[in-house]
């Protein structure tokens, strides 16, 4: 199984705000100034030191907060930056921007209902703030919402049609949704956008595996891999593509490749897991996905896949413990149910094997699975 993380490209820019010069002295416009020049080389720490230059000389100016909060945004020091936004929004309440930023940092820091409230007040303050729905999108589908994160991604689409992150946001979106027509509309239209970013082509390859499209899909991550050959990603889904080709030794070079340049991909040692798995190498199988585990505790299909290898190695009660992890984390999860099903068939606990295998085809839309299910069914009742 392919997981795909909402990837955003959202760059905070500082500006230098709607104050009066008869309020800012030459020296503080001087010091945000040179921030803004700074900060749009990547040199935070000294566009810091520039903006805190122009709070010193200017205490109570709500724009030298707010930018400074972008850089210390930047280097994920989020308590800071947060308090700097806050202090902007103190000073300025009207200040759509601040709220949307303090939005972002509060997103990232996972505190997601206040990530929300952040986003309505600066959409409140300004309704065609674009990027305000855009970032509430995605805060919406963080919390379970897809419906509304459409619409939100919709509307921030409707004000900017160029809006390249709005269109993938919603693409991925539809992908979990399994309407993979529209996630592809949507993915086309980005990288029609921004022809040169290896994140569009990785979540376009992602929407054809879904859609069974492998070939298309390969032909994604590779060009992926072509625009920026560091990127751990479509190293990871390159190689969960060609375990579904059946191309064993490709797959295990591009896991291999995705684990060297980030060493805590839980995904990709899931992936690598998986094609172990497949090799009939249930030991190194077992060793990835106690490592995917541990980096990502809740990853129901880590558990399922590990529930597999023990199956394989006829360690039953160990197998069944990871497939209930698996339901519980994920309780639509038809192909854990499956085999959940199949581990109690070789117990002989035929009523519970029974009950496994009907969810699973109640809850599978995987041709595969429901054949796999319906022929385990068969064998309870010979």
């Amino acid at each position: 199984m392919v997981v795909v993380a909402i990837v955003v490209m959202v760059v905070i820019v500082g500006t230098l705000g709607l104050v009066t010069s008869g309020k800012v002295g030459p020296e503080e416009w001087r010091h945000n100034r040179r921030g803004l020049a700074l900060f749009k080389e990547g040199q935070y720490v000294q566009a810091r030191l520039e903006f805190s230059k122009a709070i010193e000389l200017k205490p109570d100016w709500a724009t030298a907060y707010d930018n400074r909060g972008d850089t210390y945004y930047k280097t994920n020091d989020l308590d800071k930056a947060i308090a700097d936004y806050s202090k902007a929004i103190e000073l300025k309440p009207e200040r759509a921007r601040a709220f949307r930023d303090r939005g972002l940092a509060y997103f990232d820091k996972g505190n997601l209902y206040k990530a929300l409230d952040d986003f309505n007040k600066a959409i409140e303050l300004n309704p065609d703030y674009a990027d305000a729905y855009n970032n509430r999108g995605r805060t919406h589908n963080k919390t379970g919402d897809p419906e509304k994160a459409i619409a939100d991604f919709s509307k921030a689409i409707e004000l900017d049609s160029d809006f390249r992150a709005a269109y993938n946001n919603r693409g991925l979106v539809y992908i979990d949704k399994g309407d993979l027509d529209k996630a592809l509309a949507d993915l086309n239209k980005a990288i029609e956008l921004n022809p040169d970013s290896a994140i569009l082509y990785d979540n376009r390859g992602t929407a054809y595996v879904k859609k069974g499209e492998i070939d298309k899909a390969l032909a994604d991550f590779n060009k992926a891999i072509e625009l920026k050959p560091d990127y751990a990603n479509p190293y990871s889904h390159r190689g969960r593509a060609y375990i579904d080709k059946g191309d064993l030794d490709k797959a295990l070079a591009d896991l291999d490749m995705a684990i060297k340049l980030k060493s805590n991909y839980a995904e990709a040692y899931n992936n690598r897991g998986s094609a172990y798995n497949r090799k009939g190498d249930f030991d190194k199988a077992l060793v990835d996905f106690n490592k995917a585990i541990e980096l990502k505790p809740d990853f129901a299909e880590a558990y399922n896949n590990r529930g597999h290898a023990y199956y394989m190695k006829r360690d039953l009660d160990k197998s069944l413990a990871d497939l209930n992890k698996a339901i519980e984390l994920k309780p639509d999860f038809a192909m854990a149910y499956k085999n959940r099903g199949r581990a109690y068939i070789y117990k002989g606990d035929l009523d519970k094997a029974l009950a496994d295998l009907n969810k699973a085809i109640e809850l599978s839309d995987d041709p595969e699975v429901m054949r796999e299910a319906l022929q385990l069914l068969d064998k309870t009742r010979q």
